[in-house]
């Protein structure tokens, strides 16, 4: 079987099902670079994710960077492991504006169980708005036990 291009594999994974929480915060794949191993998505920020300040809630953006750095897993593994996130870290730079965010995530390192992730949150502007650093764990997706632990 050939290995699929990214722009095979971008246009494969545009046509999936997105879950909810994907679909909530209005997620698009942009751009996939299995190579580097990094990708770029869109994102809505919705009025109803802002704060009383009229920014996008912090909560909103983690998960916009959470989302962005696991498709970045994923795509680095060639879709063979799910990457949930152990552990995240976001820093918030400036405020986000609701409208479109777009975000940039690439895999710092892929080891044989853990991954390290990062990524950037930038504005309509091109003015990052929040970076972040993750680690994941990596669990086989032909498993039946590939789901994350509870609790």
């Amino acid at each position: 079987m050939a290995k699929q291009t990214d722009q095979e594999l971008l246009e494969a994974l545009t046509g999936q099902v997105l879950p909810p929480a994907s679909k909530l915060l209005g997620l698009r794949l942009v751009e996939l670079d299995s190579e580097a191993r990094r990708v770029v998505v869109e994102f809505d920020g919705k009025p109803e994710f802002c704060n009383p300040m009229g920014s996008v809630q912090g909560g909103f953006v983690t998960a916009m960077l959470d989302e962005a750095m696991a498709i970045a897993g994923v795509t680095a593994n060639r879709f063979t492991h799910f990457v949930p996130t152990l552990e995240i870290k976001t820093s918030f730079l400036e405020p986000a504006k609701p409208g479109r965010l777009q975000a940039e995530a690439w895999v710092v390192r892929l080891g044989r169980s853990i991954a390290f992730l990062e990524g950037r949150l930038s504005d309509a502007d091109g003015t990052v708005v929040a970076t972040a650093s993750a680690t994941a764990r990596l669990m086989p997706m032909n498993k039946p036990d590939a789901t994350p632990p509870k609790g």
